[in-house]
């Protein structure tokens, strides 16, 4: 059975994006840490969005100017298969992507009893903090970065109650990024 992950770049202060959704403090120029992107990247399984997070990747990654600055990741983000929520969207266009129109709380149990890859989240805090009210998240990696936004979007804002998390492993960057895996308790 899949389980189902996180991966989202966090503020010190804790947030997921600023106040205007700009996320480029997240991502440093630096050999070990895009090592590091780079393999987690390698990896496999089937990409969750919602329609926001969905549309921002679908309008970057394709480019060149991805495939230029981060051909590994960008090679791999257009070969996952990738599924996006929404009511709203007609079509999902991006490369191996799928439509789900359902609550993602009942299509994500139902991914879950299914044989195949684990499901990762990326961005997506409305998704995030639903499923893990639901309590279907299975683990939560994130990437801590060095610096205080003051204000912006929280990936746990609408979660409603509380949750407890253990930790299960870390790994410090020379860029001062922290990379924490947590699992419920």
């Amino acid at each position: 059975m899949p389980k189902l992950m996180v991966f989202n770049s966090m503020s010190l202060d804790g947030f997921i994006a600023d106040s205007q959704g700009d996320m480029s403090w997240a991502y440093k120029q630096d050999d070990e840490w895009n090592s590091f992107v780079a393999g987690n990247a390698s990896g496999r399984g089937v990409l969750l969005f919602g329609r926001k997070t969905y549309d921002m990747m679908a309008g970057y990654w394709p480019t060149p100017v991805a495939a230029q600055t981060s051909p590994v990741v960008a090679k791999r983000m257009n070969e996952l298969q990738k599924m996006v929520f929404s009511r709203t969207m007609e079509k999902a266009l991006w490369q191996n992507s799928t439509l789900l129109r359902g609550d993602p709380a009942e299509e994500v149990k139902g991914l879950k009893q299914q044989p195949g890859p684990d499901l990762v989240i990326l961005g997506s805090a409305s998704i995030v903090a639903q499923l893990s009210a639901a309590r279907l998240i299975d683990e939560y990696q994130i990437a801590l970065s060095p610096v205080l936004l003051g204000e912006g979007k929280s990936m746990f804002a609408q979660i409603g109650e509380r949750l407890a998390l253990k930790l299960a492993s870390t790994r410090s960057f020379r860029n001062g990024n922290l990379f924490l895996i947590y699992h419920p308790a």
